[in-house]
């Protein structure tokens, strides 16, 4: 007897909900709102749905020109199609069920017109499959999911390793955590909540955990009672390079949503000043940290304009966590990829030097600066730390852990792309 295809309820309302998304960022929009606008029931599958397809866009639009005689302009089926594109190449075994849904999402979009185009479509990729696929993997963006210019910049990067680092931004990302060493210990809370909980982990250092499989933070053994945290592992390096010691006068600048700044108040008792420009982002730290019962001043403030917010006093520590392009953390916001332009790269460049020479004079004599961003491009990191020291002949680099004056993670298994750098006020 055949066995039936796999039928995910409500599949088509996902879909559906998915290509909303993938238009809203084909727009120009961040997908949060149109998101948060998805019935919660289908939110998840929603979510894999659309990331898989942001992830996959440069290869889905590959597919689709070779199947359209023309461009699509209803923006709805086009999204709709490279969702349903991208489920078809990993469900290969459902493909008449995705086919089946997909037209009856379409009934749903442009008044149910196009419902024939998205079904002959979808049906001419599955007998055209392999030689389409072949063709897609001999064509760069299509092969590696990037655009041209971000696949140019990861070459002229990284010579020996951009298959990697490119292959790594297109995979579902880690999911690690972070133990609030004041209520319990790495080892304690693998060993038995987790165990507990059939939740298996491998244990990265005394306060990072890396689970087998992600999983919603609701099903976390002690979560809501501020025991742990989801924090990347590269994301985690920043309070130990900062150097903490007990009664310190810390700035963390641009700290929302307050994941480094709770890692700095678990590991020392200092007092900390968190700065964030956005108020409603400035709320998602206060929460965070009333969750893991700790306590740090928030202020209201954009980094680059002290003199409104500053007491004059200084800091004996300061992390710099600037904007960036975030070209190390794409594979968790996959919309990156497509809206980001080559000439973005240099407007960060511009406004994280402002926010450094801003906040150089805030750092006390002795006292380390930690500059850190979640991108893999030399301008925002080497070249940044570089241009810096030359325009300000107090600041000394010093390692940060080994030997080198810089930390660059690139992606992996572990953990997503960062840049550290620590600098040091001389007399």
């Amino acid at each position: 007897m055949k066995t039936p295809p796999r039928i995910q309820p409500g599949l088509s309302d996902s879909l559906a909900a998915a290509a909303r998304v993938v238009a809203a960022v084909l727009a120009g929009r961040t997908p949060d709102a149109t998101l948060a606008q998805t019935a919660p029931a289908i939110r998840p599958a929603t979510l894999d749905l659309a990331y898989t397809t942001l992830r996959d866009f440069g290869r889905g639009d590959y597919l689709l020109g070779r199947l359209l005689d023309k461009p699509l302009k209803e923006a709805g089926i086009r999204a709709l199609l490279l969702v349903a594109l991208a489920r078809l190449e990993r469900r290969p075994e459902d493909a008449h069920t995705v086919v089946d849904q997909a037209v009856k999402a379409a009934a749903g979009i442009a008044g149910g017109r196009l419902k024939g185009l998205v079904n002959g479509v979808l049906r001419n990729f599955m007998r055209q499959c392999d030689g389409l696929l072949a063709a897609a993997d001999a064509d760069a963006i299509a092969h590696w999911r990037h655009p041209a210019w971000w696949l140019d910049a990861l070459r002229e990067a990284y010579p020996a390793h951009w298959e990697d680092v490119a292959a790594a931004g297109n995979a579902h990302p880690p999911l690690c955590l972070r133990i609030n060493r004041r209520r319990a210990s790495s080892n304690d809370y693998s060993s038995q909540e987790l165990a507990a909980a059939g939740i298996s982990a491998q244990i990265l250092d005394d306060t990072a955990l890396l689970l087998d499989k992600p999983l919603p933070v609701e099903r976390l053994p002690g979560f809501a009672a501020g025991r742990v945290s989801v924090q990347d592992w590269g994301a985690q390096r920043a309070a130990t390079l900062l150097d903490l010691s007990d009664g310190q006068r810390v700035l963390d600048a641009c700290a929302a949503p307050g994941g480094k700044t709770a890692h700095i108040l678990e590991g020392a008792a200092v007092q900390l000043t968190a700065l964030e420009i956005d108020a409603r982002r400035s709320a998602r730290i206060e929460q965070n940290l009333q969750r893991l019962g700790l306590r740090a001043s928030l202020l209201v403030g954009d980094a680059c304009q002290p003199a409104a917010w500053w007491d004059g006093q200084g800091f004996d520590r300061i992390l710099a966590d600037v904007p960036c392009s975030a070209s190390g953390v794409v594979r968790r916001h996959p919309d990156i990829k497509w809206l980001r332009r080559s000439a973005d790269v240099a407007g960060f460049v511009r406004t994280q030097a402002a926010i450094l020479d801003a906040l150089w004079p805030l750092l006390a004599t002795g006292g380390k600066m930690l500059y850190c961003t979640c991108s893999v491009f030399p301008q925002e990191n080497d070249d940044q730390m570089r241009a810096f020291v030359a325009r300000h002949p107090d600041a000394r680099r010093r390692p940060t852990g080994s030997d080198a004056p810089e930390l660059q993670l690139l992606p992996s298994a572990t953990n997503d792309g960062f840049y550290y750098a620590l600098l040091e006020k001389m007399p």
